[in-house]
């Protein structure tokens, strides 16, 4: 991999990481036209820049964390994706394929759009990230546990949870914020260990170059879904998420 795939894969991960369009989903279709294989190292390197996106929210959002009760719930949520991920590493990466990612950005897509649809003229009775129980916070990371499959898209599950559980979208989205930076953080730490012996010193150094780029990504991304939220469903994401799966399995994959 060169440093300019390294720099696109890093604009691709933090366009994307809080979109419930699928990062990791994104990243292994683009890898494919750029004729990247998804070898251990890849797919490595795939969930490791990961981690400059999240370190983004960790930027915008330090004052709530130090909050400690609202570490708890993050913790909490946490849980089932931590356990699940550990136990069923070996699966998860198999799954890490085009075809896979195609499947799934379709049938989220299309949940997102039928749980939108739902919840239309819904009153919402959580309001703020500090209302969320325990219970409901668990419930959200079991949600979260679901995007282990490729394509499927972290933030999506995390938000489709939080409306289904009583989230109004803005309160949704930043718990599923808030929520990444464990979930990533400790994917990070074991894919690196995992595979850091494959690393020579150019794969290092793109996984630099994006991590940095996603960092930086990120920090618009963020932003901007807030803003966008504010005034418009998720409704759209869902109807781009089935128009990218049909578009790349007809052109791409056939």
């Amino acid at each position: 991999m060169t440093t300019l795939e390294a720099v696109i894969l890093g604009v691709v991960e933090g366009l994307t990481e809080f979109l419930p369009i699928s990062s990791t989903g994104h990243l292994i279709l683009v890898s494919n036209l750029l004729g990247i294989q998804q070898t251990e190292q890849h797919k490595a390197f795939e969930v490791s820049i990961q981690l400059g996106s999240i370190l983004a929210v960790v930027f915008l959002y330090f004052k709530k964390f130090l909050d400690t009760n609202l570490m708890k719930r993050i913790l909490i949520a946490f849980i089932p994706t931590g356990i699940l991920g550990f136990v069923l590493y070996k699966i998860i990466k198999s799954l890490f394929n085009p075809y896979i990612v195609v499947f799934m950005l379709v049938f989220g897509g299309l949940l997102l759009i039928l749980i939108e649809l739902y919840h239309k003229n819904k009153s919402y009775d959580i309001n703020s990230i500090y209302e969320v129980p325990y219970q409901k916070a668990f419930l959200i990371g079991v949600f979260q546990s679901l995007a282990m499959i490729p394509g499927t898209s972290r933030s999506g599950a995390t938000i489709v949870g939080g409306l289904l559980l009583g989230l109004n979208r803005k309160t949704a989205a930043e718990f599923s914020f808030m929520l990444a930076v464990p979930t990533m953080f400790m994917a990070t730490f074991y894919d690196v260990y995992k595979n850091h012996s494959n690393f020579n010193l150019s794969d290092w150094e793109n996984l630099i170059v994006g991590f940095v780029v996603a960092f930086v990504s990120a920090l618009f991304s963020i932003k901007w879904l807030l803003k966008f939220i504010s005034n418009h469903s998720f409704i759209p994401f869902g109807i781009y998420r089935i128009v990218l799966g049909i578009l790349y399995y007809f052109i791409v994959l056939r």
